[in-house]
């Protein structure tokens, strides 16, 4: 088996966090990484929203063909940002301990209140904003793309009063003294696999070289979690561009899972969501099963409404 290994990762601070995170285990095992930064759609088409510039791959494709190729051995994403299905010829190798889940709100103004009626906030993502118009109304979501340094930037300016960002990353970065609201994950559900760091590798990979890295960089409770969000993203056939979300949570005992999911509309009027339970052995079952519910419920109506708009936008 061959002990240096070549990981794959965009270049953004955060991004390089969740690399050098992979190296250091990989290298206390004795093996020897070496960080490839890869720039991706996603870190290049700054002047769209996400839902703009296409809904699989915006910040995995690049990677992706550097497995293929490779150029690289494994691939690390932040597994939020993982598309719904995987090609064919790469596999989901490990799921890191999953960090906090919850959306935060951070801030320069240590007593920003969420209630005042000219709220903006900043956020790149489509279900946070159909739930920030669900749940404060009155504010306004105004667009933010870009890495956590150019964001916090632009709040800097005064472009927003706030900005609504995953925990883990604000975390990652040392940025916790500027989290003023902590959004209780009941109501602002998370996307599928927030938190989490998702390893990548094409499936022709050295057998001994993949089962050595899933043993290291694999956490087995966050990978049932993990699998189970992914198999109801999968089954909504949907990406990082629609308002869907998942959280999965392990019994004490660790012999149940338990699902929380759905999918709201873009204008936040329309709130689908269910919660049930079943046996880890069922977990892919039962994100199947949430999602056939949601899309039966109503839930396909509105994906349809969603891509005929983004269609639209594009013409």
């Amino acid at each position: 088996m061959k002990t240096s290994i070549r990981i794959g990762t965009r270049g953004s601070k955060l991004a390089l966090w969740q690399a050098h995170h992979v190296a250091d285990l990989l290298t206390a095992a004795g093996l020897h990484p070496e960080i490839v930064i890869i720039t991706t759609k996603g870190d290049v088409v700054l002047d769209r929203a996400l839902d703009k510039i296409g809904s699989k791959g915006v910040f995995t494709e690049e990677l992706e063909d550097g497995l293929r190729t490779g150029h690289i051995d494994v691939a690390v994403h932040s597994a939020k940002d993982v598309q719904s299905t995987i090609p064919a010829d790469l596999e989901l190798l490990a799921f890191m301990e999953r960090e906090q889940v919850n959306d935060v709100v951070v801030s320069f103004d240590a007593d920003l209140d969420l209630q005042r009626p000219d709220l903006v906030l900043g956020t790149s993502s489509t279900r946070r904003k159909a739930m920030l118009r669900r749940f404060l109304p009155h504010a306004t979501t105004a667009e933010a793309r870009g890495n956590l340094q150019t964001r916090l930037r632009k709040l800097e300016e005064g472009q927003y009063h706030g900005l609504v960002l995953a925990y883990a990353g604000v975390h990652r970065m040392a940025y916790n003294g500027l989290i003023r609201h902590v959004l209780p994950e009941t109501q602002y559900v998370p996307a599928t696999g927030q938190g989490s760091v998702a390893i990548e590798c094409a499936r022709n990979l050295e057998p001994a070289l993949k089962a050595e890295l899933h043993r290291l960089l694999d956490h087995p409770p966050t990978h049932v979690c993990l699998a189970t969000e992914r198999a109801f993203l999968r089954t909504m056939e949907g990406g990082c561009s629609i308002p869907s979300f998942a959280l999965a949570t392990l019994s004490p005992d660790g012999q149940t899972v338990q699902l929380h999911a759905g999918l709201i509309s873009l204008d936040g009027q329309q709130l689908l969501e269910e919660t049930r339970t079943a046996p880890v052995a069922q977990a892919n079952q039962l994100g199947a099963e949430i999602a056939e519910i949601i899309l039966a419920r109503g839930g396909q109506q509105i994906l349809n409404e969603i891509r005929q708009q983004a269609g639209n936008d594009g013409e």
